[in-house]
């Protein structure tokens, strides 16, 4: 193709550098360049990360970009802990690349990288390195110092990735005007009216000792004895009533519940039945004594079989007709403590697909029972709660206090066993709610928190929470566009936000509350903003060190502080607030045009973003979300320490260089899993090399041409020229629309589609011929330098979003002077619009179609051992149609266009007669062109030379109007 380049495409015998005869006394026109054909990236991009920082490169692109529209792109903050590692690698890549390729359109695209560093990882790692049971304000000091130390390491191996942005600056959620701006957010949603306090179950971690957000829980699977239970009737006359019945035959009776989870049954205040299911009461005995059964109509027969116990229906009523009726505790006659009833509420979860069809209800430790009992009048106060935070029963629990629930099972069923209750025990597999931390079993848990209402009528009586929010997804944009279904479903299905967690490291629900009623203070907008502002000053510690009677003066002795510090996801949740608008709303601004994520981010960052704005702004805090996949390993499997299959990004940039890696993220689907391997990585570095390749080939054709002087107007210009620049307008705008919509993977692929074979397989290939051997200064090769420099400028910018180290080395080379301090103030360039580019588009459409068909025969001659090079070859074509006018337009430059000596064109009536006829040339080869060529030798002072090599080097030189 090129000089010293891709060998094996040079399909015209033209010499490579590499065999070129320095000494002969007729030189082609061979010029080098700087820009050097190895790579040797891992080497050289380290000394252009010190020059971008050197040289302040991101402050002097923002200083060009200035009075440029605004794109803002919200950098979702990754977590102030441990290396980075592909995944982080995969997401600041393609972020970079989306705000490059928006400021190469025009835009004033800052991009300010954030870090979350609160929360309860780090607290864990202070735990490990300082041991627990810490004093508070030394926990904060720790992990303010050790969340430093992390942001550092995590911004040098972000910054060795080629991310341009504000690493001096960056956002921290740690940052004290931050955290005070979070607690004046928090504050703001109280006074809207959108956050309450009250007696609900979360999901609840032992091992955190905390409340979970919703994305911290993941589903495993995990083994329970799965168990039925007989509640014993404490009302037979009303049972008689319900069943149509005057008396029961026996008031030794159950309604009989099946649950997995044996340690709620301590806490269990009442039944549920679903009010339009059919049950039947059942005539058993056990032990030789009559015995009445409870059950779902249709799952008599299977309980029974269950329980290997004979009986007959002997009523049915539907399940409303049992609303109301009580029930003893099965624990009742095993302790005095559990003599308490449980009423039957009526509720449509309950189905009939299993177990018994009635459901046990705990309102401490499920939802749904809890919303049932709430909604038939139980008191937040009568709700039993005796699962501690450590996951062990209160010692005042009767027979079980002090275990752990899951120590407690086997006891709490040899108990139910002794009292004649448990009817079967039986273990079972089941998917069940686990931290994503510990991987440990998590449960829900009633505690008092302060919860974000999803669908509380705000003060204003505007929407709800949950309304703004689903408006809000309708009208966002998304790539790809079934994250819209996926987080329409979160939102739509979400419980109440709990905004509430028991850490320290953590900015604090600075509430001041009463002592005994705990109503908080009735100036708390106005206490808020006086703590905020010390917050301001002194970070969190602040609040800690707060004494309340420098606040309340008198008062203080009546209230107290509250102790809960915010979720993290609020932290990160509200930098719309806190950064957009808050520490960086000089540079950014609300809201954002885009998030962009991972793909599990619909349930963290995504959504917690989107609430907090429709509480505070009434709309998402951004236009358009983007998610990527997850890195997985060449066989897809999931990339992991354990299985010993990943790759650290770290290693990449030091062996292979970053711009590999960025070509690979550029180059792979990012919509779903993105594979990496070894060989794929070989196979990046591959297309890379022909990428290089070709610039090269390019900017050593431009080393002695001045666009000031030796510029040919494109009307002027050869018609090869002027196709090669109407395809590279047709091209750069198809990518530019590809980088516009976040499609990256067909730039990379036509982008290399262009250099192999639109350059190398065709348009160069022709063009070294007029390069090499044309006069140094004449209008042929003028033409041919003039289309080349356009589509370098283009072309360097183009592909530099993704290959940026290789195009700023290209760019300072290729414009000299003209370059200024790096490629990233320019924008895309504008190349010359040609009159006629819709014809020679469709024209050479033709030609190359029929150039790949002569190339075939060319190839099969030369196999043969009919021919050496395509240049030896003489070619006949007969073809009809539009061919032969597109092919006898080139007139005696169509020898040019198929890298022959010779080609002649004659035109046939049908494309069955066509055909393409070889023949070796009989004439001598010219020892500078290589042509072969009848006048080789008619200049008697020049024997080893054709008349147009002659010519080109001492006459006025060859005439050339098409190739």
């Amino acid at each position: 193709m090129s000089d010293n380049t891709n060998k094996p495409e040079n399909k015209s015998g033209k010499p490579n550098k590499a065999d070129a005869k320095p000494a002969s006394r007729y030189p082609v026109n061979m010029t080098d360049t700087p820009f050097p054909m190895r790579g040797d990236l891992a080497k050289r991009e380290p000394q252009w990360v010190k020059q971008w920082q050197d040289k302040k490169i991101y402050e002097k692109i923002r200083e060009a970009a200035k009075g440029r529209p605004k794109f803002i792109l919200h950098d979702g903050p990754p977590y102030a802990n441990g290396d980075i590692h592909l995944g982080h690698a995969v997401n600041k890549i393609l972020k970079d690349i989306v705000v490059k390729s928006q400021t190469l359109a025009g835009f004033d695209a800052p991009y300010v990288p954030g870090w979350d560093c609160h929360g309860m990882p780090i607290e864990i790692q202070i735990e490990k390195l300082y041991g627990k049971n810490l004093p508070t304000a030394d926990v904060l000091t720790k992990a303010r110092a050790y969340a430093t130390e992390q942001v550092e390491r995590q911004k040098k191996d972000f910054i060795r990735l080629g991310v341009l942005g504000e690493w001096d600056n960056p956002y921290l959620t740690m940052a004290y005007g931050n955290e005070a701006d979070e607690l004046r957010a928090l504050g703001t949603l109280l006074e809207k009216g959108y956050v309450y306090r009250g007696l609900k179950p979360v999901n609840w971690c032992f091992d955190c000792g905390s409340a979970l957000a919703e994305a911290e829980v993941e589903y495993q699977d995990k083994r329970d004895p799965a168990i039925d239970v007989g509640f014993p009737f404490a009302e037979p006359a009303k049972v008689a009533a319900a069943f149509g019945l005057p008396t029961l035959p026996t008031e030794n009776g159950f309604v009989v519940i099946w649950t997995t989870t044996p340690w709620t049954i301590p806490s269990n205040q009442a039944l549920n039945v679903h009010p339009e299911l059919q049950y039947a009461l059942v005539e058993t005995s056990r032990d030789e004594k009559p015995l009445l059964l409870i059950l779902a109509a249709d799952l008599v027969e299977a309980s029974l079989a269950r329980y290997k116990l004979e009986g007959k229906v002997i009523a049915t009523c539907a399940g409303a007709a049992l609303e109301g009726i009580r029930f003893k505790h099965p624990l009742a006659s095993q302790d005095a403590g559990y003599d308490r009833t449980s009423p039957v509420y009526l509720a449509d979860y309950v189905a009939a697909d299993s177990g018994t069809g009635i459901v046990h209800s705990a309102p401490a430790y499920g939802i749904e029972d809890f919303i049932s009992c709430k909604a038939h009048g139980l008191k937040d106060d009568e709700i039993i709660t005796p699962v501690m935070g450590d996951g062990k029963f209160a010692s005042t629990l009767p027979l079980f206090g002090g275990l752990t629930i899951w120590e407690a099972s086997k006891p709490i069923c040899n108990a139910l066993t002794a009292a004649g209750a448990l009817f079967e025990l039986k273990m079972f597999d089941h998917s069940y709610m686990h931290c994503w931390r510990h991987k440990t079993p998590i449960i829900y848990r009633a505690t008092s928190q302060w919860f974000a209402g999803m669908d509380v009528t705000p003060k204003d009586g505007g929407p709800t929470l949950r309304e703004t929010a689903l408006k809000g997804i309708s009208e966002t944009k998304f790539f790809p566009d079934w994250g819209q279904a996926r987080l329409h479903g979160m939102i739509a299905n979400r419980p109440d936000w709990t905004l509430s967690r028991q850490r320290q490291w953590g900015v604090p629900m600075a509430f001041i509350v009463h002592k005994e009623t705990g109503a908080l203070h009735p100036r708390t907008p106005e206490l808020l903003e006086q703590i905020a502002k010390l917050i301001e000053k002194n970070g969190i510690d602040a609040w800690l060190a707060l004494e309340l009677k420098d606040l309340l003066g008198d008062e203080a002795a009546m209230y107290q502080k509250n102790k809960d510090t915010l979720d993290v996801w609020f932290d990160s949740g509200t930098t719309h607030q806190t950064v957009l608008r808050g520490s960086h709303e000089e540079q950014l601004a609300f809201p954002a045009d885009l998030y962009l994520e991972g793909s599990d981010q619909h349930r963290g960052w995504f959504h917690s973003s989107l609430l907090t704005s429709s509480m505070l702004n009434g709309r998402p805090p951004y236009k358009a979300l983007l998610t990527h996949g997850f890195t997985v390993d060449g066989e897809g499997k999931k990339m992991s320490k354990s299985l010993g299959n990943t790759l650290a990004p770290q290693k990449i940039s030091d062996t292979l260089g970053a711009d590999i890696l960025r070509l690979w993220i550029a180059s792979t689907d990012y919509t779903g899993e993105l594979s990496i391997s070894d060989e794929i990585l070989k196979r990046v570095t591959e297309s890379y090399r022909r990428i290089r390749n070709t610039l090269r080939f390019l900017m050593s054709n431009t080393t002695d041409f001045n666009a000031a002087t030796d510029m040919v107007p494109v009307a002027d210009m050869l018609e090869i020229d002027r196709y090669a620049i109407a395809q590279m307008n047709a091209l750069q705008a198809e990518i530019v629309a590809h980088y516009n919509a976040y499609e990256f993977h067909p730039i990379t692929s036509k982008l290399q589609m262009y250099c192999s074979e639109d350059l190398g397989g065709f348009y160069l290939d022709i063009l070294k011929d007029r390069l090499y051997t044309s006069g140094v200064t004449s209008h042929a090769r003028r033409s041919a330098q003039s289309a080349i420099w356009y589509l370098t400028q283009s072309l360097l910018r183009l592909m530099a979003p993704v290959l940026s180290f290789t195009a700023e080395e290209a760019w300072v080379i290729f414009a000299g002077d003209q370059a200024g301090d790096t490629i990233f103030t320019q924008t895309h360039y504008e190349l010359p619009k040609v009159a006629d580019g819709e014809a020679l588009l469709a024209k050479y459409t033709v030609l190359r179609d029929v150039r790949n068909n002569v190339t075939k025969q060319l190839e099969e001659v030369r196999v043969a051992g009919g021919i050496g090079s395509s240049l030896q070859a003489e070619v006949a074509l007969k073809v009809s149609g539009d061919k032969f006018a597109a092919l006898e337009s080139l007139g005696d430059d169509l020898k040019f266009v198929l890298i022959t000596s010779q080609a002649s064109v004659e035109k046939v009536a049908s494309a069955e007669e066509e055909s393409v006829v070889v023949t070796p040339s009989a004439a001598q080869k010219c020892e500078r062109c290589w042509h072969y060529r009848a006048d080789v030798g008619s200049h008697a002072e020049h024997e080893g030379l054709c008349g147009r090599c002659v010519d080109n080097l001492f006459g006025k030189g060859e005439a050339r109007r098409f190739a």
